[in-house]
């Protein structure tokens, strides 16, 4: 290490720094602010097996934090122990490092805490007839009361750095930091009871409960009823929780909670991924909330990439990421109208046409197949809806099978129609009261899901350029497009490698004209840098399927017949994603009975 000189002038001594400065600078890579004290107390606590947590603050836990438990207790031999740099009873060797299954595993929490504020700990091991206090900044080890457990004290934060507890924020911000803390813990541990006290009074608790029940003490009934489960278990991950519908997506990602392995984490693949799954189904730039656990092998993946524990390392990160994003998408993929009815579609039915699909040019060709309800249709008298065509049994021209009928609404999830409004929204009629139908942004999905399973497998037609396009590219923009030239050509695009500095793009997907085809090609090697080549293929094909499905989705003051609202309504039924246009924004709305009432008074 060289010398350098000071800011006051002359050159300074090269030294060894002080033990305190060390531990204090160490600190800050740890303790932020109260919240993270919190969260390595709690850490702690359920490693030591604790079954009920409590903690309690002061002045947002600027003040005072008292994290108390029932764990295993530490034997008080080993309390000085506890508070020296890296000593942790958690790991061993390298091995142990790398399939780290404790929350804790550094050993730094405890002494880089003490090093910015008086901390004490009471702790009592199962076999010990009492207590044991050590105060960290004397050193001193007394007897105290308490049952099997410990309870660990922090006061004044940053009493010894002034300029850091300058930083931080009014104690109501503190506190809130703080409960969020404890909330993240709570989610993963339902079987773990939690309670959170401020200045005296009771702010939160999370009583032990099957995990459905701790997510909705947690986050509340509003998520639980606007979310879907998620379950998947691809080769060698575990995969489960709840993600929040489109419709309650908010303005903030402030309810995205994402686990691995027990743990917190804030992961950018992850979140991609999942982003991903909401790519045509979220509106602008919204956020939607979920509740992701993801449990794999702890050998495959690295925990210790963050000096606060907050950030992972996948050894295969492309595989989670796609796992993520194809569990999200088989969660949103049922239309919400079905929810409540289990078993409704049977996936490999004959495929259906429509007036509406007809109109759009859209026949169904071979390959691409839509679910058709399981359920017997009502006798009596009729409406005609749709006609079935099954396959002739020597390959011939199809013929069709009996109409399918409708007596009442009550037997479908959009009901039956009943009248145009506006000529944009169709009203329909279920047993639970009004739905009202955006019939262009429903039928332009209709559309687009269509398409998207008509061009499946298939190369995007490309357009020649009269003069190519010679531009500047990175090493990296290079070594992509040299190593996916195929990949390239089903998205329409002819690269070309000029040198190593310049790409000449030669072709570009026909159905876009007009556009930035350069930043279109930078934009598309940057995700195949990043992503799989199949991700970068499906999110540009479907860029353009979109655009063409909200050409050929039926248009606004058109007047349909009442078969051909419920055609549409049928269609939406069969159709995955069917609650949210293309755009994101949503295709139809229900006005219950109940909420009819309210409007006009009845019953009052």
């Amino acid at each position: 290490m060289n010398a350098v000189l000071s800011p006051a002038g002359p050159r300074r001594q090269i030294r060894e720094l002080p033990d305190e400065l060390v531990s204090q600078i160490a600190a800050g890579e740890v303790v932020e602010r109260p919240a993270s004290v919190v969260r390595e107390l709690v850490d702690n606590a359920l490693d030591a097996g604790a079954r009920e947590i409590v903690v309690k603050l002061m002045a947002g836990g600027v003040r005072a934090i008292l994290v108390e438990d029932d764990g295993a207790g530490i034997p008080a031999s080993e309390l000085p122990l506890a508070l020296k740099r890296h000593a942790t009873s958690k790991i061993a060797s390298l091995d142990e490092l790398e399939n780290v299954s404790t929350m804790g595993f550094r050993g730094e929490a405890l002494a880089a805490i003490a090093a910015v504020s008086e901390l004490s700990i009471a702790s009592r091991h199962a076999d010990a007839p009492h207590a044991q206090r050590l105060d960290a900044r004397s050193g001193e080890l007394v007897p105290a009361a308490r049952g099997v457990g410990t309870s660990v004290e922090v006061r004044e934060l940053f009493f010894s750095t002034p300029a850091r507890r300058k930083f931080l924020k009014t104690d109501a911000t503190e506190l809130a930091h703080c409960l969020e803390a404890v909330r993240r813990h709570a989610l993963a541990r339902p079987d773990v009871g939690f309670a959170v006290w401020h200045e005296g009074k009771l702010l939160a608790q999370w009583r032990r409960a099957p995990l459905e029940q701790r997510i909705r003490d947690a986050l509340g009934e509003d998520f639980m009823a606007h979310s879907r489960e998620v379950t998947a278990q691809p080769t060698g991950l575990r995969i489960s929780g709840r993600i929040g519908l489109p419709d309650a997506a908010r303005a903030r990602a402030d309810e995205q909670y994402v686990y691995v392995n027990g743990r917190h984490v804030r992961d950018r693949l992850i979140s991609h991924g999942l982003r991903t799954a909401y790519a045509d189904v979220l509106h602008g730039g919204r956020q939607p909330s979920y509740v992701l656990f993801i449990e794999i092998a702890p050998s495959r993946v690295d925990v210790n990439v963050h000096p606060t524990k907050i950030e992972v390392r996948f050894r295969d990160g492309r595989e989670v990421h796609q796992a993520v994003r194809h569990a999200a998408e088989d969660a949103l993929a049922l239309p919400r109208a079905d929810e409540t009815r289990p078993a409704l579609f049977e996936p490999t039915r004959p495929a259906v046409w429509s007036p509406l699909a007809e109109q759009a040019g859209l026949g169904l060709g071979a390959g691409v197949s839509e679910r058709r309800p399981a359920w017997p249709a009502p006798s009596g008298e009729s409406v005609d809806l749709l006609l079935h065509l099954d396959a002739a049994p020597d390959g011939g021209a199809p013929s069709p099978s009996l109409p399918l009928t409708l007596q009442s609404g009550d037997d479908w999830p959009l009901g039956r129609a009943l009248a145009q409004l506006g000529g944009v929204y169709i009203l329909a009629e279920n047993r639970d009261g009004l739905v009202i139908v955006d019939m262009h942004a429903a039928h332009e999905r209709v559309v687009y899901e269509r398409l998207k399973a008509g061009l499946a497998g298939a190369r995007i037609e490309s357009q020649p350029l009269l003069i190519p396009a010679i531009f500047p590219a990175t090493a990296a923009e290079v070594a992509t497009a040299e190593a996916q030239v195929e990949t390239l050509a089903r998205l329409g695009l002819d690269l070309t490698v000029l040198s190593s500095n310049v790409l000449a793009l030669r072709s570009h997907p026909a159905a876009l004209a007009g556009g930035d085809m350069v930043a279109l090609a930078r934009s598309v090697l940057a995700e195949l840098a990043r992503y799989d080549a199949s991700h970068a293929i499906e999110r540009a094909q479907h860029e353009l399927l979109s655009s063409m499905a909200c050409h050929g989705a039926v248009r606004a003051n058109r007047r349909l017949s009442v078969e051909e609202m419920n055609a549409l309504l049928r269609d939406m039924e069969r159709t995955e994603r069917a609650d949210q246009c293309n755009h994101g924004r949503p295709t139809w709305r229900q006005l219950t009975l109940k909420e009819l009432d309210q409007r006009f008074l009845r019953g009052r």
